[in-house]
């Protein structure tokens, strides 16, 4: 586990449990928002930079602009619902591992996309990973 994990676990454990949660559904709002906005606003120059289909990015970009706007809105409340918050890790799981599977089975990326498409998968595998600990310590 990395250094940087290890302190945003650490933080997660030391702060009001609540904020944590805030705080790690408001970091993936800002990168999830900024993803899907770059994919909106430049799915052409990105599909050829990645070697995915422009057609596909600019639909995720519509996703993830969506998808953000509604964590950001749960990053909000003074209290997200841990459904709500169990909602968004199992999101981010599901788009985790399928980001792996589009790559091995039917995405023909350049070298950028291969490089690409792991890191933004685990960078959303992590926001999991935070998001999971802080909710289980704001039961507690």
């Amino acid at each position: 586990m990395s250094q940087a994990l290890r302190r945003s676990l650490r933080t997660a454990r030391t702060t009001r449990p609540q904020s944590a949660v805030r705080r790690f559904l408001a970091l993936d709002a800002v990168v999830t928002g900024a993803n899907g906005i770059a994919y909106l606003a430049a799915s052409g120059p990105l599909g050829e930079l990645l070697g995915v289909d422009a057609g596909l990015l600019l639909g995720l970009g519509v996703f993830l602009t969506a998808f953000a706007a509604g964590v950001a809105w749960l990053a909000s409340r003074p209290q997200p619902p841990a459904l709500a918050v169990k909602l968004v890790v199992d999101a981010n799981v599901i788009w985790a591992v399928l980001s792996v599977v589009a790559l091995v089975a039917w995405l023909e990326p350049t070298t950028a996309g291969l490089f690409w498409t792991p890191v933004q998968a685990a960078t959303v595998a992590g926001f999991a990973g935070l998001q999971w600990a802080a909710l289980r310590a704001a039961a507690r």
